[in-house]
């Protein structure tokens, strides 16, 4: 028969099981990161995107110098990957918001990495 204690031990052990995935982490209490990107909408219309682009390649202080000629992420064909990697770069900068992936609703927010071929779009961290 069981004493008293084992009880006790058992269910702080129990306990202890539970929360187990809770306790670790570090200082942000075990949340868990999930890799972010900003990308065009697969719907928005080339002009568009050719004036968001040009915006973020300008004023928005992105940089494009990967979507230039020669660049790895320069594809001629598309303007919706060469506007969602200055989309990218403009989010990563500007603290991986709602707001900061907008470019006028042309542009969401994905945990799909858009990377293709040699062209590698670097992630942001969100909760």
């Amino acid at each position: 028969m069981p004493t008293i204690k084992s009880f006790v031990f058992s269910d702080s052990l129990l306990l202890l099981l539970l929360l187990s995935p809770f306790c670790h982490g570090g200082s942000d209490g075990g949340a868990v990161k999930q890799e972010l990107w900003c990308v065009a909408k697969n719907n928005a219309e080339d002009a568009a995107l050719q004036t968001a682009l040009d915006w973020a390649c300008g004023a928005g202080g992105a940089d494009c110098g990967p979507i230039q000629n020669g660049g790895p992420c320069y594809d001629v064909n598309s303007v919706q990957n060469t506007a969602s990697y200055a989309f990218n770069d403009y989010f990563l900068k500007h603290g991986l918001t709602d707001d900061s992936c907008s470019f006028n609703n042309n542009a969401a927010v994905t945990s799909l990495n858009p990377s293709y071929g040699n062209c590698k779009f670097p992630s942001g961290f969100g909760s």
